[in-house]
């Protein structure tokens, strides 16, 4: 496992939890970061990315002015994070966290990433 996710949980509706993704291994310091998500029965999808640099981000509508990704590369830590707020139950799912090496816009499309974390579960219940 080179990406390791973790900070999931069980959280109630209007909540926050940050997710954490951490290199193994490696560094994907100059690597493109991105969050996606897998409720149960429903395909993959886009949540987050964030730059090399930490200068470009995008998200998907789904999550966007609730959640917010940064990154600390700092002492070589590289790490990732997703900041959760405001959580609503369709948000439930496994999070992933994924490393892009091209250093275009960060990419939304899977197939673009090239590393894979393990994933975390979030639960957001009524």
């Amino acid at each position: 496992v080179q990406l390791q996710a973790s900070g999931g949980g069980l959280v109630q509706a209007g909540g926050s939890l940050r997710l954490s993704c951490a290199p193994s291994g490696r560094s994907f310091r100059k690597y493109t970061m991105g969050w996606f998500r897998q409720a149960p029965g429903k395909e993959r999808e886009f949540a987050a990315a964030i730059s090399w640099s930490g200068s470009s981000t995008t998200y998907a509508d789904s999550v966007k002015g609730r959640f917010t990704i940064s990154r600390d590369d700092a002492k070589n830590t590289n790490t990732v994070y997703l900041q959760m707020n405001s959580l609503k139950p369709e948000d439930t799912a496994v999070y992933y966290c994924a490393a892009d090496s091209s250093y275009s816009t960060p990419p939304r499309a899977s197939y673009e990433y090239e590393y894979w974390g393990q994933g975390t579960l979030v639960t957001v219940s009524y």
